[in-house]
């Protein structure tokens, strides 16, 4: 009996320094918040690195599409439950940088109400002209528009939304006049563009790159600090003349505040594991989307360095939440 009391003493010690070590998390399921309807760049990313960290760490992590109020409402339901890592916020650069400007109660702090655990993806946007536009080149565009102030048009994904951003950064940076033409998303924006309606637009490289392949766009760059692996033909703004410029979007997995630690290197572990493999490499390029992974650290400094840079942006543009 004395035996079997000390093997159970033993059984729930190890048990417990499993737990505390981190070694037995996750034991259940765990859900992956997402501020956007299912479709899209942020969706994509979510259920590839859902499935991995499935088959990797043996327990289902669930995607929940939580869309309403620019992708905060899926942000403040995860800082408000309980920090043990089983639900998940799938944040990004409009969620995190550029809300905290535009919502002036916004439900949570970017930087105290949550653990980063690593950005898993980024993407560039690409500035695209209608094939009509008398332009061969960013030089050209930004001659045009100093030539035309006021007349060229341009659409976006919505008042403040990093489309938008993206193109007042532009506008105040090339020191050039243009007009903003809101639309309720970035499809209806992209049609109108097609079709002539509006002049140029900035977009996000996964959903233009196949009609600007197809000869029915023509992209005059694209707005990271390097040259996207999807589009290398392709210079960056900063190359093509507006020095400084870089505007990206990207996409990070972040747990509520005090989780603990040892769940929060175990999960950015895995997931740089993930985005360095393969299959999911070529998964994600092939839509225009590129690998990312880096620590807990690192995606806390690069949401304190973005926060001021974008709150610039949206108070010189005017920019106000829909």
């Amino acid at each position: 009996m004395k035996l079997v009391f000390c093997t159970i003493v033993a059984l729930f010690g190890s048990i417990f320094t499993a737990t505390a070590s981190g070694q037995a998390f996750p034991a259940k399921p765990v859900k992956i918040l997402v501020g956007s309807a299912a479709g899209g760049p942020i969706d994509l990313v979510s259920r590839l690195t859902a499935q991995k960290l499935t088959e990797i760490l043996e327990q289902p992590f669930l995607i929940e599409n939580r869309a309403g109020a620019g992708g905060t409402i899926a942000g403040e339901n995860v800082a408000r439950s309980a920090s043990d890592g089983y639900m998940l916020y799938m944040g990004s650069a409009a969620t995190l940088c550029i809300a905290p400007a535009l919502y002036p109660k916004l439900p949570y702090d970017s930087i105290k109400d949550f653990a980063p655990i690593s950005v898993v993806a980024a993407t560039s946007f690409e500035l695209v002209v209608n094939v009509s536009t008398p332009v061969l080149s960013l030089q050209e565009f930004v001659d045009l528009a100093k030539a035309k102030p006021g007349q060229l048009r341009y659409g976006s994904a919505g008042s403040g939304s990093a489309t938008h951003l993206s193109a007042e950064l532009f506008k105040s940076m090339a020191k050039v006049e243009v007009v903003h033409v809101p639309y309720k998303g970035g499809s209806p924006a992209l049609i109108d563009l097609l079709s002539g309606q509006i002049d140029f637009m900035f977009d996000t490289i996964p959903t233009s790159m196949r009609m600007v392949k197809a000869g029915k766009l023509r992209a005059l760059g694209t707005t990271g600090s390097q040259r996207s692996p999807v589009m290398p033909d392709l210079p960056t703004l900063a190359e093509a003349g507006i020095a400084g410029y870089e505007s990206t979007t990207w996409f990070g997995l972040l747990a509520p505040a005090a989780t603990p630690r040892d769940r929060i290197d175990r999960l950015s572990t895995t997931i740089r594991k993930i985005v360095s493999s393969d299959d999911i490499r070529k998964q994600m390029l092939g839509q225009g989307i590129e690998p990312v992974g880096n620590t807990p650290e690192q995606f806390a400094q690069l949401i304190k360095l973005e926060l001021p840079k974008w709150a610039k942006v949206v108070q010189a543009s005017g920019a106000k939440a829909e």
